[in-house]
């Protein structure tokens, strides 16, 4: 038996999130599909982080176990012939039985990608959440740096988030300006269910000065999500980095680097 890991990127607007579901297409099956052509058998995927409907991947790090022997080469180009376009392989390498895509992940990073002009977009309109606003980076940055560390993130999370612990640490947080274009670029341990979209949201009423940039703290306060913000479009959200021990050297590309 042989566990090989890949490093999957997904255009998800066309999906109903990573998970494999009965009712909708998801992520999660076109791989499995594309996997079991290569292997001629069925095959069971495990990825490091579950994405939701519209939201996508530069670099999603999966991996399954299997007796048949293919070439890294094969699982690649072979699996990405029988993708649809929206979905790619980027790399595979075998991994030790000790490897798990999923708990074995020391830090996650997503980029969230807000559109910023008075009219909406056209050619992004589903890859990134526009926001007619005129929006004040600066302040976004500032709000940021209040949610580093490690905090109960109950006020940041879904309603109906089945995490049993909501303390999450964050090593970075960074908003940055390109044109008509605003990024945040946040990584840590793990997420909370709509975490970075329920950040977002808050970043983009204090960018839009309707509350002060101190309110990004006052919410982690309340422990509230009924005291937080809105929760941002998932159009704008991308996971771009898996980071693993070191004794798992993986082929890994920077996922941030693909998008503008």
């Amino acid at each position: 038996m042989m566990r090989i890991a890949l490093g999957v990127e997904y255009d998800g607007s066309a999906f109903c999130g990573w998970q494999f579901q009965d009712h909708s297409p998801s992520v999660q099956a076109a791989v499995e599909r594309a996997l079991a052509k290569v292997a001629d058998a069925p095959l069971r995927v495990i990825c490091a982080g579950r994405t939701d409907t519209g939201v996508h991947a530069t670099e999603q790090v999966i991996h399954f176990d299997t007796e048949v022997s293919r070439s890294m080469r094969s699982w690649v180009f072979g699996a990405n012939a029988n993708l649809p376009k929206e979905v790619v392989i980027l790399w595979a390498t075998p991994v030790s039985e000790e490897f798990h895509a999923r708990f074995s992940a020391l830090r996650r990073r997503y980029r969230y990608v807000i559109y910023n002009r008075n009219v909406r977009p056209t050619f992004l309109a589903r890859r990134t959440a526009w926001n007619f606003r005129p929006l004040d980076e600066a302040r976004m940055a500032a709000a940021g740096r209040l949610l580093l560390g490690e905090h109960d993130f109950t006020s940041y999370r879904a309603m109906g988030c089945q995490a049993k612990s909501p303390v999450r640490t964050v090593y970075d947080l960074d908003v940055s300006r390109k044109g008509e274009l605003i990024f945040i670029d946040i990584e840590a341990n793990a997420f909370l269910h709509h975490m970075v979209r329920n950040i977002a949201g808050v970043l983009m009423a204090i960018g839009a000065e309707e509350r002060p940039v101190e309110w990004a703290a006052e919410v982690l306060t309340h422990c509230d999500r009924t005291l937080g913000g809105v929760t941002a479009p998932p159009a704008g959200l991308y996971l771009t980095r898996v980071t693993y021990p070191q004794q798992f050297p993986l082929p890994q590309i920077d996922g941030s680097a693909a998008l503008w």
